[in-house]
């Protein structure tokens, strides 16, 4: 970190306005002081030579596969007849083992999740489910209580309907 400061036997590059004297100065004085350093200098040659080593990459890449297609595109239509079963029975394969695999998962988390919950653990939901169930036996016990009332009333229509049944 002390090196790269100026000691005061170290030339000091001078800065744009004292090459140019304030306003005017020659065109090679201009150009010294804009040019880069060493360090910007190596940078730029970096940044050139891996982007022409990449563009010429890509270059055969695609020209290998460019090349490959039309090869291989004879081959492909001629066995064509075979590839399209074959690739239709190895979708239909894979994606009923996936949804196989999709369905034991979703069965596991759910027994999973009824064994805690009927273990007295309360999972994620319990409270929602506890709710729903005290609303359903609520609504139970109302209309049982309203099915007395209402079957009690039906009870007395009959016997007036008939008085001897």
């Amino acid at each position: 970190m002390a090196d790269r400061h100026s000691s005061p036997g170290q030339a000091q590059r001078p800065t744009a306005r004292a090459a140019t004297g304030g306003g005017g100065g020659t065109f090679l004085r201009k150009l010294q002081v804009h040019a880069p350093n060493s360090t910007q200098l190596m940078g730029f040659l970096t940044l050139m030579i891996s982007g022409s080593i990449l563009l010429l990459l890509t270059g055969l890449t695609l020209s290998a596969s460019v090349l490959g297609l039309i090869f291989i595109t004879p081959l492909i239509l001629l066995t064509s007849p075979i590839w399209v079963p074959a690739g239709t029975l190895l979708l239909i394969g894979v994606s009923g083992f996936l949804s196989m695999c999709g369905f034991g998962v979703a069965v596991v988390a759910g027994l999973s999740w009824m064994y805690k919950y009927l273990r007295g653990r309360h999972p994620p939901g319990s409270d929602s489910l506890d709710y729903a169930r005290r609303r359903l036996a609520d609504t139970a016990y109302h209309v049982k209580d309203y099915a007395r009332e209402y079957g009690g009333y039906l009870h007395s229509r009959v016997k007036d309907a008939a008085p001897g049944a």
